[in-house]
């Protein structure tokens, strides 16, 4: 899971659950919307009307082009937000989904320490997508 991916996907619902429409420009662009994750590729799938994310997934996983999406190559990181309309009490998805990622070169004499490893969760894998449990 991805901060900014989350973000901006929050904001895609949120302004598709606010005009009760279906749209990827509803904001803009999707590559202007998704350059402040700096991917070198990235993809969006919404939808509108399962009120869980398990519906949602299993409709993106039916569709050829939005599973074409959820096996973006490369892909190594997702954001994934809803909302719902006040008018028609829709819940709108957006997921995003980025990858690509340029690594930047360590300066020589200018390591960083090793990061501490999280506790994973106990809870069990519901759906399990690019390497991510949900």
């Amino acid at each position: 899971m991805d901060a900014t991916l989350n973000r901006i996907a929050l904001e895609q619902a949120k302004a598709m659950a606010a005009r009760d429409t279906l749209d990827h420009d509803v904001l803009g662009s999707f590559s202007s919307r998704i350059a402040p994750a700096k991917a070198g590729r990235a993809a969006e799938n919404i939808a509108y009307g399962y009120d869980s994310f398990e519906k949602t997934l299993d409709q993106w996983i039916a569709s050829a082009g939005h599973r074409k999406n959820l096996l973006l190559p490369k892909a190594s990181r997702v954001g994934v937000a809803s909302a719902r309309s006040a008018t028609s009490h829709r819940t709108y998805w957006a997921m995003e989904i980025a990858g690509d990622y340029e690594t930047r070169p360590i300066a020589e004499g200018k390591r960083t320490p090793p990061v501490a490893k999280r506790k994973t969760s106990a809870q069990p894998c519901r759906v399990k997508l690019l390497g991510l449990c949900f």
